[in-house]
């Protein structure tokens, strides 16, 4: 297996939809424009932020094939795979890995939570099947799956898992991964409100939704806080961004990015029933926000 190792900022990029709900497959491309021509170092397609619950597979395919060819030369991109079952979570990888994805990014099924052997067994199968590094979609509020540091880095070692996304809200619990169990799996921060704490403990990467819309601001904290450890300057550039990823968090996640997309100029149209895309009057208020941080906003 090629061994990856993601630094930087990886955007939770949306899928974007045309009037009529289809996939808006060009889109992909303007989106990865902006997101890449703005600092970031990546895209992670169909998770949360991409609404891959509402894809089929075929179209989930066609969305992580798209932002793989659009990132190809100038970014990482990271496909996501999650599927209820073993046997479409290897399809979902080997077409991944087929469009050219650098690694793929797998929840667990989370319908029936998985005890850790059934865990452990679901992800050593995807391992065999597939040469690809796997990212951990760690998502226990939705998985049910909770893993202690430990399981974390056995889950490194017996599988093909290189890292994981940490999208559990617990710090105590990534630090202790960051420090002990960093030989066996890498933690990557993905929860937006901890987005500083986590670059400041020493993760080197984030996968972050905001950098879909705020790509410019996402990597200057990067830089400030993990290449050049200037903690003055993250703290006065979090003091901007904090405000937005509080608010993203007070909403549906994917009508909130895709909201923030809309107002910087790359609209990626509405979200998939039954979704509801964000209300005008919380629109004026992320508008609001991107203007105090500086952020150009080119649409109501």
């Amino acid at each position: 297996m090629t061994n990856l190792e993601l630094k930087g900022i990886l955007a939770a990029v949306v899928t974007p939809f045309d009037a009529n709900g289809a996939l808006d497959l060009p889109g992909i491309e303007r989106q990865v424009d902006h997101i890449l021509g703005g600092g970031a170092h990546g895209v992670v397609s169909t998770g949360s932020t991409g609404e891959f619950t509402s894809l089929s597979i075929d179209e989930q395919k066609a969305v992580n094939a798209a932002y793989a060819k659009a990132a190809d030369g100038r970014g990482y991109a990271i496909a996501g795979a999650g599927a209820l079952t073993t046997d479409a979570a290897i399809e979902l990888t080997e077409s991944a890995a087929e469009a050219g994805a650098d690694a793929v990014m797998i929840v667990p099924p989370y319908y029936d939570t998985l005890n850790f052997d059934e865990l452990l067994a679901h992800y050593k199968a995807i391992s065999a099947a597939v040469d690809i590094p796997i990212m951990y979609y760690n998502l226990p509020s939705v998985t049910g799956v909770e893993l202690t540091p430990a399981q974390f880095g056995e889950l490194g070692r017996e599988t093909t898992v290189t890292c994981f996304k940490d999208t559990g809200g617990d710090n105590t619990k990534m630090a202790t991964v960051l420090f002990e169990h960093s030989d066996d799996i890498t933690a990557l921060n993905g929860w937006d409100t901890l987005t500083f704490q986590g670059l400041a403990l020493g993760a080197k990467a984030g996968v972050w939704g905001a950098a879909s819309f705020i790509p410019a601001l996402a990597a200057e904290l990067y830089q400030a806080l993990a290449v050049d450890l200037d903690l003055a300057r993250g703290r006065e550039l979090w003091k901007a961004i904090n405000p937005i990823c509080v608010f993203l968090e007070q909403h549906n996640y994917a009508a909130a990015i895709k909201a923030g997309v809309s107002l910087v100029g790359v609209d990626a149209g509405s979200t998939r029933r039954p979704l509801q895309p964000l209300a005008q009057e919380h629109r004026d208020e992320l508008a609001v926000l991107l203007r105090a941080a500086g952020v150009e906003v080119v649409a109501k």
